[in-house]
């Protein structure tokens, strides 16, 4: 047996319920609990990130790291991935959660040259690989590190050097590698620098195509792979760069059906970067499941303070919406919640990354409870149905159908005479929304 990283942690955390004083244990989250026809742990999905959670040093814009993790002692930079890796799987395994996700730069370090990095990557892909095996925690998804090297300073696909977007490829095709490799069950797209500071030295046109003509190749050389499972795009709004390509969910969408390219991404919606974009979660959610691209999840929480401050998912109300936006969708194919979150600076001890991730975990539990038991008892529904009823015969569905004309709308509205004016009612379904949130009953 190896070094134990996390000794604070002896058991796997366990369900022991709302009246458990524990806080090493979940209150909500019982992972073979059937809730709306499948157990908690397959509606959920969750997943470790491993940026924040193993690799993350306390760092923020205002200071560097203050972390000393017992993973990055090792004298080499491999000998710390290899350890980076076995912490990770333990403290994965102890937590209980299903899957993890991985950038390439983080779970190994970048190499003097293309053939170094990926030889680099490739022995620590096997050795996670292993752990898998051992563990039975699967991949969710990978992703490619394309921000963190200054050769990305002026992005990535978008990059105004074509050999940078090559360095960008190389990188990505090897990480498309290691998700194939690992069995993930998706692709993310994740463009940190895909944008501008300032248009008066920008091609904007031909930067939007270069992000385009670099998914398409990235997406037909995973195909060519074998790779079946999702491949998603994550929107990011104007961080770091003041102008992202891939603002929010409705800009996204836009890109795909422009490029043509609806058909081959899912969108990954994380939530501080909706906040960031002037969206709730929900916002986002909603208009990426209406387009029918809703594919995966970053549960996170953040302040406005203008950049990711990346805290767990903790508000019980926004995240019941979310969980709302999932279960009508019919749930995740591939996708799942992903932890994209970090302790606090002050938060040293790594009994704190447990904290953290359970605090996270029976949120959102608790959220698919209360958002299943609304949607059983189809009160707020009814009443959406009821106010749109007008759409659904007569003059309004022949609207919808792009039956009726504008002709034939005036006559309609001169014969009928002036609407009647109806109350949302938005004071009365925010008073119910809050009777299921802070509902005793629903654990």
């Amino acid at each position: 047996m190896g070094k134990e990283y996390f000794p604070e942690v002896s058991q796997p955390i366990a369900y022991e319920g709302v009246d458990s004083d524990n806080p090493l244990a979940f209150h909500y989250y019982d992972a073979d609990r059937v809730v709306a026809g499948r157990p908690m742990k397959d509606h959920l999905r969750f997943a470790v990130a491993y940026w924040h959670t193993m690799r993350g040093t306390g760092s923020d814009p205002f200071g560097g790291g203050v972390y000393d993790r017992p993973w990055g002692q090792g004298s080499t930079e491999m000998e710390q991935a290899h350890d980076t890796m076995d912490a990770s799987f333990e403290f994965v395994s102890k937590l209980t959660a299903p899957f993890w996700c991985f950038h390439d730069r983080d779970i190994a370090p970048e190499g003097g040259s293309v053939a170094e990095s990926n030889a680099n990557l490739k022995e620590i892909v096997d050795h996670a690989e292993q752990k898998q095996n051992e563990t039975g925690i699967k991949l969710l998804w990978g992703t490619a590190n394309l921000f963190s090297h200054p050769r990305y300073t002026h992005g990535a696909a978008t990059n105004p050097d074509p050999l940078v977007t090559a360095h960008a490829a190389a990188q990505v095709r090897r990480a498309i590698d290691a998700t194939i490799q690992l069995g993930g069950a998706g692709y993310t797209f994740w463009g940190g620098r895909e944008g501008y500071a300032s248009l008066i030295n920008t091609n904007l046109k031909q930067e939007r195509e270069q992000l385009a003509a670099f998914l398409k190749m990235a997406i037909a050389y995973g195909r060519s792979q074998g790779f079946e499972g999702d491949f998603y795009i994550e929107p990011k709004p104007g961080e770091p760069t003041t102008h992202q390509y891939d603002y929010d969910a409705a800009t996204v969408i836009g890109f795909l059906h422009e490029f043509d390219l609806m058909n081959d991404l899912k969108l990954n919606i994380e939530a501080n970067h909706c906040t960031l974009a002037g969206h709730t979660f929900e916002h986002d959610l909603q208009t990426a499941a209406a387009a029918g691209r809703l594919g995966s999840v970053d549960a996170n929480h953040g302040a406005i303070l203008g950049w990711d401050t990346d805290e767990y998912p903790t508000d019980l109300a926004s995240n019941v919406q979310a969980l709302l936006v999932v279960l009508k969708m019919g749930g995740f194919t591939n996708g799942g919640f992903n932890f994209d979150a970090k302790v606090r600076r002050g938060s040293f001890d790594t009994v704190d990354l447990f904290h953290g991730h359970i605090s996270g975990m029976d949120t959102l539990a608790h959220s698919l409870l209360i958002a299943d038991r609304i949607i059983q008892d189809g009160e707020i529904d009814a009443f959406i149905d009821q106010r749109y009823a007008g759409w659904k015969e007569g003059i309004g569905a022949k609207i919808l159908s792009g039956g009726a004309t504008l002709e034939e709308l005036e006559e309609y509205a001169a014969a009928q005479g002036e609407a009647e004016k109806r109350s949302g009612r938005q004071e009365l379904r925010e008073r119910l929304f809050n009777k299921y949130i802070y509902s005793k009953n629903i654990h």
